[in-house]
């Protein structure tokens, strides 16, 4: 198991930029794949970046709506994984969490350990 804390959120300004992190604790996090996924009120959860765990080369796989917006990336000696958001726009508004599991995939399905979240609001 794996502890996990988001950090980063804020309200901004559409066009504006926001770095999230995600630290671990618990368990060797480089053996995890973690995934970054937002909740906005009335929505269902929704997928949003993926890193690998880490091994000769990292991957990462990025939802739809945030492909060329969103960088994610990890620091294994800093425990953590960030996600870059820039140009944010008012519908990048919502709860984002992270999850730790084996897969990096974009369904939660595949991560059994989240934080707690960090809220976003990008104002128009």
């Amino acid at each position: 198991q794996v502890q996990l804390v988001e950090s980063g959120g804020g309200l901004v300004q559409a066009g504006s930029s926001l770095r999230l992190s995600c630290a671990a604790s618990g368990r060797t996090f480089s053996y995890y794949s973690v995934g970054w996924f937002r909740q906005a009120p009335g929505k269902e959860r929704e997928f949003v970046a993926a890193i690998s765990r880490s091994g000769t080369s990292a991957s990462s796989t990025y939802g739809d709506s945030v492909k060329g917006r969103f960088a994610i990336s990890r620091d294994n000696a800093k425990n953590a994984v960030y996600l870059q958001m820039n140009s944010l726009k008012p519908e990048d508004t919502a709860v984002y969490y992270c999850g730790a599991g084996t897969l990096m995939s974009a369904s939660e399905s595949q991560y059994v350990d989240w934080g707690q979240g960090t809220q976003v609001t990008v104002s128009s």
